[in-house]
């Protein structure tokens, strides 16, 4: 545990939302402050450097002008979760991208695993690729199969893979031709390649070939399936290559920003970013196709540590409503992963949690279509925001909770506003439905023959909060009654900005009888010494008694943080570092020695990793 005293340096655990970035830090001496600013706004240009700086300057009380780089010298750490590749892949707005596959099959990733999501849908819905341009290259690799004689095998030369198995060189990579086709992408304006040759799993040497002489040209990112997702299965293998060439250069463009608004780029300061798989990884290290969950992963943490009772092992569903999105997810003593997720229509084969989103949020804008109620998918984002932010926004979930009575302006920050200084605005929302009432109202009359009753501002807004209540059930369905659980029978840690605002309509309509909101007020909170992990295990693994006591202790000490434990759950994590590689053997008796050897091998690699970074043993 952390010294009574306080940490050496501020510590600093931010989530940045699509609305609100949240941040935690925790002050030299222990003092612990929490702050919540708008993610976007003409005041300033990145939400994390402006709360971080924010904090510094009310703890020193020396003025720090936002046009200067910040001194970062007092900082210990800093751990972030972010949406930027989230929102990159949901607007199409990543780089411009290459795909480079064996010759003979350019289309492979367009025809794709022919899955029929809905199998009785006469209009099929090919998935968009994310590449614009594709080259065929010159190679070819088969297994090597000892009871099978090809004609014209015997003489191909012979490489062993990385899996056990035998691979002969059909056709030896041709690079001479390739460089001149990849000067002509570079020339059309595109730096980013993924690179997809099909046994490349089993022996990657073809790919680090492509890879160095790509590099070599002048291509700014190279994502080598082999290296992204060290599997068989070729299509998902690409779309993960895809995938991460799509959106690490634009995390990489953010961490440049983000280290700009420092003093010597932050190179002193260990900053540590959440992975899909709810662990943390070095900046450096962070990448596209493992950063698709990194903003709702640190909630999940979060909840698990704070919520989860392992005494009487009563299972928890994580409720986490912010401004442009609704995240669920499940937690029964362990985390609970996928291994081949679909986000937008792109496949990424890499590990991520069970998260379940719905696009209902408190920024979720409110429309009457048809006579229908709808609420979102599209969102008020932080800039203009609701029409209570007092910016011109339009009216959404926010706003009709504002006019019920369900939030208290006197409560809230007064960050809103063209000068980031005002309270929330009740009558702009009040004022937007009474518009909006007017119109049900004149549809309503039309459209009935008899006498009509008109609808009063009130009724219509809490007609689109039973709507959003519904959007939000439905994933907390699939989560548990689809896959068998009682939902009556499961907790739900609510959290969020917006969470509380649904907690009780939600349990209520899923028949569960506890509501955990992470609010009352508690003592000050002591933070462990960050841990390390091999692997993405739960809180709930074989830790010793007293570090689970630890854990309770901090768990009691983290209810007020309802608006934050994103931020809070950032803060908990564990820095886990993964590994993984193919294999071929048979599962039997007989190959157990080597297969435990390939286990060990990938274990020294992931402590070596840890070790790197500072972690004892």
């Amino acid at each position: 545990m952390a010294a009574a005293s306080g940490p050496r340096g501020f510590q600093f655990a931010i989530d940045r939302g699509g609305t609100f970035t949240d941040v935690f830090a925790r002050c030299p001496g222990g003092r612990v402050r929490v702050l919540k600013l708008l993610s976007e706004d003409p005041g300033y240009g990145d939400a994390p450097t402006e709360g971080i700086r924010r904090v510094l300057q009310e703890e020193s009380g020396v003025a720090v002008p936002r046009d200067q780089p910040l001194d970062a010298s007092g900082i210990e750490w800093i751990r972030m979760g972010t949406t930027v590749a989230t929102n990159a892949l949901l607007e199409r707005r990543g780089e411009r991208l290459a795909l480079l596959v064996t010759r003979g099959f350019r289309d492979l990733l367009h025809i794709g695993s022919q899955a029929r999501p809905h199998i009785f849908d006469l209009e099929v819905a090919v998935p968009e690729v994310l590449y614009e341009e594709v080259i065929e290259v010159d190679e070819r690799l088969i297994p090597h199969q000892p009871g099978c004689r090809l004609p014209g095998t015997e003489t191909l030369p012979r490489l062993e893979g990385s899996t056990g198995a035998s691979l002969l060189v059909q056709r030896p990579l041709e690079l001479s031709a390739l460089r001149r086709e990849l000067e002509g992408v570079l020339a059309r304006g595109i730096r980013s390649l993924a690179v997809l040759l099909l046994h490349s799993y089993a022996w990657p040497g073809h790919e680090e070939q492509v890879g160095a002489l790509a590099r070599e040209l002048g291509f700014r990112h190279v994502s080598l399936s082999s290296a992204v997702a060290a599997m068989v299965r070729a299509v998902p293998r690409g779309y993960t290559a895809c995938a991460d060439a799509y959106l690490t250069p634009c995390i990489h463009r953010y961490l440049e920003s983000f280290r700009a608004g420092f003093a010597h780029q932050l190179r002193e300061v260990p900053v540590l970013f959440m992975r899909s798989d709810g662990g943390l990884t070095p900046m450096q290290h962070f990448s596209g196709a493992r950063a698709i969950l990194s903003g709702p992963a640190g909630g999940v943490v979060g909840y698990a540590v704070t919520t989860y009772r392992r005494e009487d092992g009563q299972p928890v569903i994580g409720f986490d409503m912010g401004g442009t999105s609704t995240d669920v997810s499940r937690y029964a003593g362990e985390y609970e992963h996928v291994f081949e997720a679909s986000t937008a229509g792109v496949s990424i084969q890499a590990p991520q949690l069970d998260i379940n989103t719905v696009a209902a949020g408190g920024g979720s804008r409110l429309f009457f279509r048809s006579g229908l109620f709808v609420v979102g998918p599209e969102s008020a984002g932080a800039h203009p925001g609701p029409a209570c932010y007092r910016k011109g926004g339009p009216l959404t979930v926010t706003d009709a909770n504002l006019c019920l009575g369900r939030l208290l302006p006197e409560y809230f920050p007064r960050i809103f506003g063209p000068g980031e200084d005002q309270p929330l605005c009740r009558e702009a929302a009040a004022r937007a439905f009474r518009e909006l009432a007017a119109r049900i109202n004149a549809f309503l009359a039309d459209a009935t023959t008899g006498a009509h009753r008109p609808l009063s501002v009130e009724e219509v807004a809490m007609g689109f909060v039973r709507v959003a209540n519904e959007a939000m059930c439905r994933p907390i369905r699939a989560l548990t009654q689809a896959r068998g659980h009682d939902a009556a029978r499961h907790v739900l840690a609510c959290f969020g900005g917006a969470g509380g605002q649904h907690a009780c309509a939600i349990a209520r309509a899923l028949g569960m009888g506890r509501v955990f909101i992470h609010n009352p007020p508690a003592a000050s909170l002591g933070l462990g010494v960050p841990r390390a992990g091999s692997g993405g295990r739960g809180p709930g693994g074989s830790r010793s008694r007293r570090r689970r006591r630890a854990r309770q202790r901090r768990g009691r000490a983290s209810r007020r943080y309802s608006g934050i434990l994103s931020a809070y759950g950032l803060a908990l994590a564990d820095v886990v570092h993964e590994a993984q590689a193919p294999c071929a053997l048979r599962y039997e008796p007989a190959a157990f020695p080597r297969l435990d050897g390939r286990i060990a091998a990938l274990e020294r690699e992931c402590r070596d990793a840890l070790r790197a970074q500072g972690f004892a043993g």
